[in-house]
This record gives structure tokens, sequence and C-alpha cells, in this order.
């Protein structure tokens, strides 16, 4: 990836605070390394630390920009503490200082604050006191689990059996839909009658495909899942990175007359798990498991039973 962004449009072109966005948010989730910032527990970082980083440096990028970047993100991407309230709770509770503080003179002075991204990490991160672990015991499983996608994407993950984290740290989730979305089942969507959350992140808005997640069942093979403090929930999947489409309780398409394109973890008919020819597209995209459609937010992935020729196959549930 370039530098502080994704490819495509100029940055240059952006409005000044999406430039600042696109800069803080590769730094924080992606180039902290290769910037020489070492996150600390939590994913957060001193403020003065980043500021003085190259790719902030470059846009000349002040204090008051990154504050109203973080007050202003409409998904709630960053969290923006003061060092001595996150002290005072504890890091490994740091989870429960939330947004950015609002004090007084202080507020100049970035010396004495800390920013993290709240998800959406390719780097080595700590997730204590950064992400909440979903458990039964815990009373956190939500009632509903969608991860939003498209046509193309949607044929790289039947093809490779299932979605994977690819580049990142996590497969992304939502807990419901976003404003203006409407679901086949509503009362699904609406987790069953329950007033459910806003949803602000976890899922584009332009996503055409709905894959609901079986999540108790999912945690009921070990799979892990978290919530992050602007309600995405992530999980890495199983050992090779994967959650496998077994889990895939139902998958709509949003487009007229598009109806139910999977049902119960079950293939459709017809469709066979090929690793050999999505590892050729997802290659032709941005290199083999790079970022390519079928590499952001965990597209694609290893799964099925192994045949001729590398060839990946499986029925249905429970084969």
């Amino acid at each position: 990836m370039a530098r502080g962004g994704r490819g495509g449009r100029n940055p240059a072109s952006l409005p000044r605070e999406q430039q600042v966005s696109r800069k803080v948010s590769w730094l924080l989730r992606h180039g902290a390394n290769s910037e020489g910032l070492k996150l600390g527990k939590g994913g957060y970082v001193g403020v003065d630390e980043a500021l003085r980083t190259r790719c902030l440096t470059q846009l000349k990028v002040t204090f008051p920009e990154l504050r109203d970047v973080v007050r202003t993100n409409d998904k709630q991407r960053y969290s923006m503490v003061l060092k001595e309230r996150l002290e005072k709770v504890g890091e490994d509770e740091a989870e429960g200082v939330e947004g950015v503080d609002v004090g007084g003179e202080e507020e100049e002075d970035a010396s004495r604050w800390v920013i993290r991204a709240n998800q959406g990490h390719s780097i080595k991160v700590d997730t204590e006191g950064l992400l909440t672990p979903i458990t039964v015991e815990k009373g956190n499983v939500p009632d509903v689990v969608v991860h939003g996608t498209d046509e193309a994407a949607w044929n790289l993950i039947l093809k490779s059996g299932g979605l994977r984290r690819m580049t990142r740290n996590h497969i992304h989730f939502a807990s419901g839909l976003p404003a203006g979305f409407k679901a086949l089942d509503a009362g699904e969507a609406a987790g069953e009658e329950k007033e459910a959350p806003p949803v602000i992140s976890g899922m584009r808005k332009s996503s055409t495909v709905l894959v609901y997640i079986d999540i108790k069942a999912a945690l009921e093979a070990g799979i892990q899942f978290f919530i992050s403090e602007n309600g995405v929930i992530l999980s890495e999947g199983n050992e090779k990175g994967l959650l496998p489409y077994e889990f895939f309780k139902r998958v709509e398409s949003r487009k007229k007359d598009g109806g139910v394109l999977m049902s119960e973890g079950v293939l459709p008919d017809g469709v066979v798990v090929d690793m050999d020819a999505w590892e050729k597209e997802v290659g032709s995209r941005g290199g083999k498991g790079g970022r390519g459609r079928g590499g952001r937010g965990g597209r694609g992935g290893r799964g099925g039973r192994r045949g001729r020729r590398g060839r990946w196959r499986r029925k249905g549930k429970g084969e």
C-alpha cells in the first residue's frame, strides 16, 4: 500500500480533513512500525510521538486537526484520551476509556494525550484493553453478526471456502445493518424484536451481499470473537485465519430480486470450492493473499477438503 492511504484517487485532490484522516488511519492501523512508533497496551501511542512521524509531518498535521479527526469521524475509528486518565483506570481496563476527553488548557498540550485506532489493524497489537472478548459467560453475544461484501468478493468467498482475515488481524462484522439497509428477514436484522443499537461501523454502506454468521455455533467450535470500542465485531477465524462457510447462517443479495444466495452453511448447487482458481484470481488483483478485491475485511479463505490436483470440494454441512 502506498504511504498513508489507498490507491486510486489522488490524495492531494481530497479535502484537507480527508487527507489527514487517511494518514492517521494508515499510521495507527498499518504503518506504526515503519514510522518508528511502538504501540502500547490497548493500541495506544503518544499523540506527540504520532505528530513527529514522517507521514504526519509531511502533511504538516497539527494537534487541533488530529483532535478534530478523532471527534468528527463518523465511524468512531479512533480514541484519544489524557495519559493520566488512562493510567488512573489501568491499561488493562483501557476499553472503558471512550472517545475524546474534554478539558481546558491541557487540550493544547499534545504530550499529555494518547491516541489509538479502535480496530482495523494489520500490524501486531496487544488486544488486551483494546478489544473485549465475546463469550456466552459474559452474556455479550450479539443477536446479529453480519459481514457485508459485494458480488465479486462473494464469488471469491465461495471459491475459497469461507471468510479469511487476509492481511488484516481480524475479519470484520457488524452487529446489525446500517441505516437505510433492508434485509429479507427484518426480524433478524433488528435482533428479533429487540431494539438494536445504531450500527456505525463494521460494514461498508456499498455492500450488496450480506453474510449472516451463526456466532453461537462458531463460539462452540472454538472460534473467538471480540468487539471493539466503536462496536465492530472481530474474529481471527480458526488456526488458518478462516471462518468456514459452515457458519454462514444465511447469505442475502440486496440487489433487486437477488434473494437468498446460501442457507445453513450449505454450498449452492454446482458450486465447487477451488483454491487454485481463488489463488489465481486474488493474485491477479493484488498479489497472492494481497489487498485486491477479496483482500479487505476478510474476504475469501481456505477450507473444505482437498481432492485431485489441489481442488477443494465440499457438498454441504457436516460432510
